[in-house]
């Protein structure tokens, strides 16, 4: 890219956690994002020169190992920055709607998953998993959809003019996702504060307790450059 803008490529539509998190990351710099349907669409953006950097949520406290490691790994792009994001879930839908009147709700399974403790309360409702949070909102504002309701960010809710019914539904109130900021080794920071590493063994007994041999060394190495805590 040559202008003074950075294109920052995100999975999600516009109101995504994707777009909020790459938000707070590049808080001082004049970005453009890339919406992008999959994690492969999102890593191969700035493979292919279309983004300079892809915001991906690799891990969430309560669902887990998110990022699909292999596309990541077989891009040869470089992990340049960390944000940990508090994830603030919100029932949404179409201006004066109430809860009662809903019959489904439609939001991205994690999401949905994240706030099962106040879902199990409006009984017999349809719920209805879809490919993203935002996006959802976007469906149910374009197309009008009165008795359905989606599960999203609060700027979700702003930019597709919905209305939020319930605020923090979050089961778990430590409920943070980790995200990795990627790019490609020239955007990379001239010092690091933390190491990753990603390995395969071989599927027999005993490959972990073998591997673990090489922890001492690899620990030693990355003291010695200052990119793992004493």
């Amino acid at each position: 890219m040559t202008d003074s803008q950075i294109y920052v490529a995100i999975q999600g539509e516009k109101g995504s956690f994707h777009e909020v998190a790459a938000n707070d990351y590049f808080r001082n710099e004049r970005i453009i994002h890339v919406p992008c349907s999959t994690f492969d669409e999102t890593v191969n953006s700035v493979v292919q020169g279309k983004a300079d950097y892809a915001v991906m949520a690799i891990e969430n406290a309560r669902a887990g190992s998110i990022l699909q490691l292999n596309v990541f790994r077989e891009s040869g792009l470089k992990i340049i920055g960390e944000l940990r994001l508090r994830i603030r879930q919100n029932l949404m839908a179409l201006p004066g709607t109430t809860i009662g009147s809903l019959s489904e709700i439609r939001s991205h399974p994690i999401a949905l998953a994240q706030c099962m403790e106040f879902l199990n309360t409006l009984k017999g409702m349809t719920l209805i998993e879809a490919d993203d949070t935002a996006g959802s909102a976007r469906i149910i504002s374009e197309q009008k959809l009165t008795a359905t309701g989606t599960i999203a960010s609060a700027s979700a809710a702003v930019i597709y003019g919905l209305e939020i019914l319930a605020e923090g539904i979050e089961t778990y109130k430590k409920n943070y996702t980790k995200f990795h900021i990627i790019g490609n080794e020239s955007a990379m920071p001239a010092v690091g504060d933390k190491a990753s590493v990603c390995f395969a063994t071989g599927h027999k007994p005993g490959s972990l307790a073998r591997f673990s041999r090489y922890l001492p060394k690899w620990i030693s190495t990355f003291q010695r450059y200052n990119l793992f805590p004493g």
